[in-house]
């Protein structure tokens, strides 16, 4: 494979990465407005919020079958449009059951789409030689800031959904499909060693420990995706616009975690970058849990992207390394536990918030990321700094 098709994979997949983070800030960011479009009551919100990652698991186990007939190019391609429209029905809807119907396909969508880009970064980052998955998850959250920004003029200047999504597809929709032209996927190299028990099959038990990490991983992005915007309006007081900006801070520590991230794998290795990573995304929710006000909780949430910025990128990574020749039902696999985190996140932290309250439900999250790190062995030693399990030289580093 040539270096300039490389650049130009790498670059594609970093648009359509891109564009789903624009896509999942815009939906999550509004859930409120979502809610009071639809008269969607505080109780059922949950039942609402867990059938996204439900049908997104659905769809990603689907996916891994898929991909081993078309491949995950063919997937990603056709998911990705899919999504956008699937927001633009979001908008548009007034009855509860046109919310439960767009909301099911974008999570079914949603999961086509994540288990696709993903495998698609693992195998590119195995064809560089070195750490690249974070800056593709980089480029989500750089999305995720835009979307978040969309979201506080929407609800800055009282837009409805339909008038603050319909511009956002109408752009992003044909830039996705055209750079779907250049995806392409880095193959096993020659001299890939497959350890005994893998090469054939992918080993559900290897990879439970990066299953629990994805979960609980995810369980924290939830709780700030889908209650950062009512715990500052509820909890802390704070008005319907400023209560869009916690996810927009957090998605741009995210982003800025995941910038240098890569830089950090390969200087210290991914271990030691995941530690650091649970111990700032736990002192992140401790914030937010004895926030006074909401400027306080902001900075809590800043801190918390901070932390679990690199986590999610490097368990993608860490299973390509345990599977070398079928890291796609690797990756298809682990993904699924995206979306367990997110089925038990949501609801959780709401029942929690119920019952109990919004700040002792903070807490919850903030233990399950400082278990992360009895797990940080399993990223692999220090010298696993690369996506392949080993350095490639650099004269074939291609961007």
């Amino acid at each position: 494979m040539t270096d300039a098709r490389l650049r130009r994979g790498r670059g594609s997949l970093a648009v359509s990465f891109f564009v789903q983070g624009v896509t999942f800030a815009l939906l999550v960011t509004r859930i409120p407005a979502i809610q009071e479009r639809y008269g969607i009551s505080d109780a059922l919100l949950p039942a609402f919020l867990a059938a996204v990652p439900i049908l997104a698991g659905v769809a990603s186990v689907a996916t891994g079958r898929v991909v081993a007939r078309v491949g995950p190019a063919v997937v990603l391609r056709w998911a990705q449009p899919f999504v956008l429209l699937s927001l633009l029905a979001v908008g548009t809807g007034g009855e509860l059951w046109q919310a439960a119907v767009a909301l099911g396909l974008f999570g079914l969508a949603v999961g086509a789409l994540d288990a696709s880009m993903n495998m698609l970064g693992v195998s590119l980052q195995r064809e560089y030689g070195r750490s690249i998955m974070l800056g593709f998850h980089a480029s989500y959250s750089l999305g995720g800031i835009v979307g978040a920004s969309l979201a506080w003029v929407g609800a800055h200047w009282q837009l409805s959904l339909f008038v603050s999504y319909l511009p956002v597809v109408v752009l992003l929709l044909p830039a996705a499909l055209v750079g779907s032209r250049w995806y392409v996927a880095g193959g096993d190299r020659p001299g890939d060693e497959v350890p005994e028990g893998k090469g054939s099959g992918v080993g559900f038990a290897l990879l439970v420990p990066l299953c629990l990490v994805m979960t609980f991983a995810y369980i924290g992005d939830s709780t700030v995706s889908n209650w950062s915007a009512k715990y500052l309006q509820d909890v802390l007081g704070s008005s319907e616009e400023l209560a869009t900006v916690p996810y927009n801070a957090y998605m741009v520590t995210t982003l800025l975690g995941r910038a240098v991230g890569d830089f950090g794998v390969r200087r210290m290795g991914a271990a030691a970058v995941v530690r650091a990573g649970a111990v700032l995304a736990a002192l992140g929710f401790a914030v937010v849990a004895v926030s006074p006000g909401a400027w306080v909780g902001i900075a809590g949430f800043t801190v918390l992207g901070l932390g679990l910025s690199v986590i999610v990128p490097q368990t993608f990574a860490a299973a390509g390394r345990l599977f070398p020749g079928r890291s796609d039902a690797a990756v298809a696999r682990l993904n699924v536990f995206n979306y367990v985190g997110f089925l038990i996140g949501s609801p959780l932290v709401g029942a929690l918030g119920d019952a109990w309250s919004y700040r002792g439900a903070m807490l919850v999250p903030m233990v399950l990321v400082l278990v992360t790190m009895a797990y940080a062995t399993s990223f692999g030693s220090r010298a696993a700094r690369y996506g392949g399990g080993h350095e490639r030289p650099r004269s074939v580093d291609v961007g």
